[in-house]
């Protein structure tokens, strides 16, 4: 399983390269619907499991995805190409999360169900590896969810997700670290019984 968020980590990075991602933010910028279309189907996932780890509350979580690129068609011409687009729009999901989580004040579990909704488009992982590799991050605390789902299912860099988080390198590091040591012994333990 832990093999599977390596390989997770790298389709998501050959998928969405920066390039093209400011290719089409450029283009969306200028008004292309087809841009936003495309730009929406090879980030979504990204965005939604952000906006997930979050709120852990999948009709919320989808509702901060679905905002999140109806700021990016309002914001995309004052978008500024500097080699960071994905940060950019998931800079834009975490604070529409946080502001809906300072708006609503409480924080409720994530059900199985909701997880299980996080659908990864991966060929390595089958609907059987999701449910329980959602019920294992369930396990973990916000902020090591947080740096496995940005570093796994989002691709960013061990350093983008400290630039993002505002924590030191070494600290995202280690807790990554042990994040996925605590997954392999969580899911060493469910296989054992």
């Amino acid at each position: 399983m832990i093999l599977v968020l390596g390989a997770m980590a790298q389709e998501a990075r050959a998928a969405n390269p920066n390039g093209e991602l400011e290719a089409l933010i450029g283009g969306i910028a200028a008004g292309s619907r087809e841009d936003l279309a495309e730009l929406y189907r090879r980030t979504r996932a990204a965005v939604y499991g952000l906006a997930l780890s979050y709120l852990k509350n999948g009709a919320e979580a989808e509702d901060v995805a679905q905002d999140t690129f109806v700021k990016v068609w309002a914001a995309a011409p004052s978008y500024r190409p500097q080699g960071k687009s994905m940060a950019w729009l998931l800079t834009i999901a975490r604070n529409l999360a946080l502001g809906r989580l300072r708006s609503a004040a409480r924080i409720q579990d994530l059900s199985q169900a909701e997880w299980s909704a996080f659908s990864i488009e991966s060929d390595t992982l089958t609907a059987d590896d999701r449910t329980v590799l959602g019920a294992a991050l369930a396990r973990l605390s916000d902020e090591e969810r947080h740096i496995v789902v940005l570093h796994a299912v989002c691709g960013l860099k061990h350093r983008e997700i400290a630039q993002f988080l505002d924590l030191a390198l070494p600290t995202v590091l280690s807790k990554y670290h042990r994040s996925l040591k605590k997954l392999k012994t969580i899911l060493e333990g469910d296989d054992a019984q």
